[in-house]
C-alpha cells in the first residue's frame, strides 16, 4: 500500500458532504479516484514551498482537487513583475503579502479545505518542523540553496520531494526521496558555481512555462495520494516550450549519496547558503567610493554638457526597454573583447539595470588600467526611481 495511503487511513475517517460530492463528481465517477480516491485527497496534506510561478498552478489544482490541507511557505509580497507567470496573483494584491493573496485566492475556489500560511524564510531552523506534519512536500523555489534545503529535509522525514524548476523556454519536473528512488543530489551532488546560473529575474522566464511545469507536479502529488500511476520518481521530465518536445532521463539512486545513500555523512541540515558557495552580500556603504556615482550626478554632467563617455553594459533587447539618451552599449559579456573601442584617458561612466553588472564591468576596467571609471549606483531602475519616472522599470 502506498505509505501516504496507509498515513491517511490512520487518521480520523472522514466523509464529503452533498456539496462536496457535487463538487467532486467528476472525480467521483472515475474508478481510478472515486469515493476512495477522493476521500484520500480530502485527509491528504501537501505543503508548497513558494506562492510564485510554480506556486501558482500547484495551489489552483490541488484546492479545486480536494486536498484537504494546503500549507503554504513564503515571505514575498505580490508585485507588478510577478502577474505575467504567477496567475494566483492579480493587479488588485499587489502590494500585499504573496501569502495572503494565495489564500484569499485559494479559499475562494474551494472553502471546504484549509489553508496553513507561514510567512517565513525556509531555513535549516524551520524545515523540519514545518515539514513534520505534511504527506507531501512540492517545492517550487529558484534557488539551489533552498532545492539541497527541500530535498534533504524530506529525506530525513521520509517525505517525498515533489520537484520542478523553470528558465526561460526550459523546465523539468520529477519525484525526490522516495523510499527506493534517487533524490535531489543524486541527480546534482554538487551545486554549480556562484551566479553561473541566473534567476528568472536576472534570465527571464516564459509566463507559460511555470503553468504547464506546476500542472505536472501538482499530477504527481495527486497520484502520489491516491496510490495510482506510474510517478515520476527515477525520472527527470525535460521540457523544451521553445521546440514543444518533452524528453525523460533515467535516474538512478547514487549509492555513494551522502543524505540517501547507505553510508549516509550528512544526518541533519546543514548551512546551505556555504554548501552553494554564496556569502551573503555587504551592504552598500552609506556614502558613494570615489568608484561610484549617483543617478541624479549622471543627469547634472548630461545637462552640463561635460565630456564623458556613458556605457550601457545591459543587453541589446533591453536597451529596446528603456535606455538613457547618448549613452554607448556594449555588452558586459563583450567588454572584455571590445575593451579597446574604449580610451582609458575618458571619464567614463558604465550603468546596467540594478547596478550589480556594471559594477563587475567597472572593476575589470580598473584592473585593466582605467582609473577614470565610475558606476552609475542603482542602475536605470534608480534612475527611473530619482531622475526620469517616464522611463519604464522591468
Amino acid at each position: 500500500m502506498n505509505p501516504i495511503t496507509q498515513y491517511a487511513m490512520e487518521r480520523k475517517p472522514a466523509k464529503l458532504s452533498n456539496d462536496e460530492i457535487l463538487r467532486y463528481s467528476r472525480h467521483l465517477i472515475m474508478p481510478e479516484v472515486g469515493m476512495e480516491g477522493q476521500l484520500k485527497l480530502k485527509q491528504a496534506k501537501v505543503l508548497l514551498i513558494g506562492a510564485g510561478g510554480l506556486g501558482a498552478p500547484l495551489g489552483l489544482y490541488l484546492a479545486a482537487a480536494g486536498v484537504g490541507k494546503l500549507g503554504l511557505v513564503d515571505f514575498d509580497v505580490v508585485d507588478f513583475t510577478n502577474l505575467q507567470r504567477q496567475i494566483i496573483h492579480s493587479t488588485e494584491t499587489v502590494g500585499q503579502p504573496k501569502l495572503q493573496s494565495a489564500k484569499n485566492r485559494l479559499s475562494g475556489l474551494n472553502p471546504h479545505i484549509e489553508i496553513e500560511t507561514y510567512e517565513t524564510a525556509l531555513s535549516s531552523k524551520n524545515a523540519l518542523d514545518l515539514f513534520r506534519d505534511y504527506d507531501i512536500v512540492a517545492d517550487g523555489t529558484d534557488n539551489f540553496p533552498t532545492r539541497y534545503l527541500v530535498n534533504d529535509a524530506c529525506v530525513l522525514l521520509g517525505k517525498p520531494n515533489v520537484y520542478g524548476s523553470i528558465f526561460r523556454f526550459e523546465g523539468q519536473a520529477s519525484v525526490f526521496a522516495t523510499k527506493e528512488g534517487p533524490c535531489y543530489r543524486c541527480l546534482y551532488p554538487e551545486p554549480p558555481p556562484p551566479g553561473l546560473v541566473p534567476s528568472c529575474a536576472e534570465g527571464g522566464v516564459l509566463g507559460i512555462l511555470p503553468g504547464l511545469i506546476g500542472v505536472v507536479q501538482a499530477t504527481e502529488v495527486v497520484k502520489l495520494i491516491l496510490g495510482n500511476g506510474t510517478s515520476l520518481a527515477g525520472r527527470l521530465l525535460l521540457y523544451d516550450a521553445l521546440e514543444m518536445k518533452f524528453r525523460e532521463l533515467k535516474l538512478r539512486k547514487d549509492p555513494e549519496c551522502p543524505i540517501c545513500g547507505p553510508n549516509r555523512t550528512i544526518h541533519e541540515l546543514i548551512d546551505y547558503d556555504q554548501f552553494c558557495g554564496i556569502t551573503p552580500e555587504p551592504p552598500p556603504p552609506p556614502g558613494l567610493t570615489e568608484f561610484e556615482l549617483d543617478p541624479e550626478d549622471v543627469k547634472k554632467k548630461i545637462d552640463r554638457k561635460d565630456d564623458f563617455f556613458l556605457l550601457d553594459v545591459r543587453e541589446p533587447h533591453e536597451v529596446q526597454i528603456c535606455t538613457i539618451p547618448g549613452s554607448h552599449l556594449i555588452p558586459l559579456g563583450q567588454v572584455t573583447a571590445r575593451v579597446n573601442e574604449l580610451n582609458s584617458a575618458d571619464e567614463i561612466v558604465v550603468y546596467c539595470r540594478s547596478g550589480k553588472r556594471s559594477g563587475q564591468a567597472v572593476e575589470f576596467l580598473k584592473q585593466a588600467g582605467f582609473r577614470k571609471v565610475k558606476n552609475m549606483r542603482g542602475g536605470i531602475l534608480a534612475w527611473s526611481d530619482r531622475v526620469d519616472p517616464s522611463v519604464p522599470k522591468y
